[in-house]
């Protein structure tokens, strides 16, 4: 297919595809899946080779958020029966965040519910990313706290956060029918900040709100512009209490061109497969590892996701490998550049405060009864919405349960 022979090409060189082209991956068939998904995996290798780095979500602060994000189970007037707590304590977190490094993970996502913190919660993760890096040498620490002031970021910085994450989530245009409590230009002057901070900037999107092609690609393009080192891709969960619980728009067929568009458009960032992956890739799950080479592994901030020791399996049986500690994840060419956003030609970045470090704060599976996809349950007829596959996480980080990791 010439398209895709050029689009890999393009990656190849870090040149932007046109309009044209990322929508005609989006709108291409399933009997060209394979082909589309076997394209953008020769960029994806290309800038990454087989490395899959793992991230792990730490909910310092979970529910009660006075924003209105309609994704969002933490958001104002959500019904969902989700864990709320306040605060946890830096060495309660720095617990949380050693069982995913356990598990192989190298980076630690602090993400804490809410507008955005005041100058005390900066003091507080302050302290809590000191004592993690104090007690877990070489990690890499995202925070994730929504909306930034002006000294924020560099606070942060001094007290050793190596990343920020906060999300655009869907094109400019829509976002006024997502959220009504802050605007799309908030998200892109906190991405903004933090990478004039000198913070590695994290930003992606939430795919399956009802958006267009159109709107995808836009954002997409929006985060290009941005220039963030790492693109998580969230995929919605339609959470039982949040306005967008009836919204079951994807297959594991889209999913895997929206991944597959994401690396075209940002060829040499990382691109991470975030909340939700479970429950609309489902089987489908290793095809999706050639097209980003990171995920968040176990659970994520209110819902279960698959068994962390699932997530390694999968990797291992894929035919990739679990980033080290000792490897870096950004090409020569990003890394160089001091591992910030700006300063090189490719990708994208951004976060909401309550669906950290780019995590939509759904998943499903794992070893909870709804079973899911390393679970027991009976799949659904194809095209039902998988309700079986959302379950709220009650273990972790608040609670007095081992996490999954």
């Amino acid at each position: 297919m010439d398209l895709l022979n050029t689009l890999v090409d393009k990656g190849l060189r870090r040149e932007l595809p046109t309009r044209e082209e990322a929508l005609a991956v989006l709108a291409t068939s399933d009997d060209d899946l394979l082909d589309v998904v076997a394209a953008a995996g020769k960029v994806r290798r290309h800038w990454f080779g087989r490395r899959v780095k793992l991230n792990y979500l730490v909910n310092l602060k979970s529910g009660l958020c006075p924003e209105d994000c309609s994704y969002c189970s933490q958001r104002l007037g959500s019904t969902a029966g989700i864990l709320k707590y306040t605060w946890l304590k830096p060495d309660e977190a720095s617990e949380a965040a050693a069982a995913g490094l356990a598990g192989g993970a190298k980076r630690v996502c602090l993400v804490a519910s809410g507008r955005g913190p005041t100058d005390r919660d900066v003091d507080r993760v302050s302290e809590t990313i000191k004592t993690i890096k104090d007690q877990n040498e070489g990690v890499e620490v995202c925070a994730c706290l929504g909306l930034l002031s002006d000294g924020q970021a560099e606070r942060l910085r001094e007290a050793g956060a190596d990343a920020y994450n906060h999300n655009l989530n869907t094109s400019e245009s829509t976002y006024g029918d997502i959220t009504t409590t802050h605007t799309y230009a908030d998200r892109v002057d906190t991405v903004q900040k933090a990478h004039s901070a000198g913070l590695s900037a994290c930003s992606g999107l939430i795919a399956g709100m009802g958006e267009s092609d159109e709107d995808l690609v836009d954002v997409v393009y929006s985060l290009r512009e941005l220039d963030p080192d790492s693109v998580p891709v969230n995929f919605l969960i339609p959470f039982e209490g949040t306005p967008l619980a009836k919204e079951w728009n994807l297959t594991p067929q889209r999913c895997l061109r929206i991944l597959a568009m994401v690396r075209f458009v940002c060829p040499d960032v990382e691109v991470r497969i975030a909340g939700g992956r479970e429950v609309h890739l489902r089987t489908m799950q290793p095809l999706a590892l050639h097209l980003a080479n990171s995920i968040f592994l176990g659970d994520y901030l209110t819902s279960e996701g698959q068994a962390g020791k699932a997530d390694l399996e999968m990797i291992a049986d894929a035919g990739f490998e679990v980033e080290g500690a000792d490897q870096v994840t950004l090409p020569e060419h990003r890394a160089a550049a001091g591992g910030g956003c700006g300063a090189h030609e490719a990708a994208g970045c951004g976060s909401h405060e309550s669906a950290g470090c780019g995590s939509q704060e759904g998943a499903g599976c794992g070893s909870h009864e709804a079973g899911g996809v390393c679970g027991t349950a009976a799949a659904a007829p194809a095209g039902e919405p998988r309700t079986d596959l959302v379950a709220v996480r009650r273990r972790g980080a608040g609670t007095d349960l081992a996490p999954n990791a």
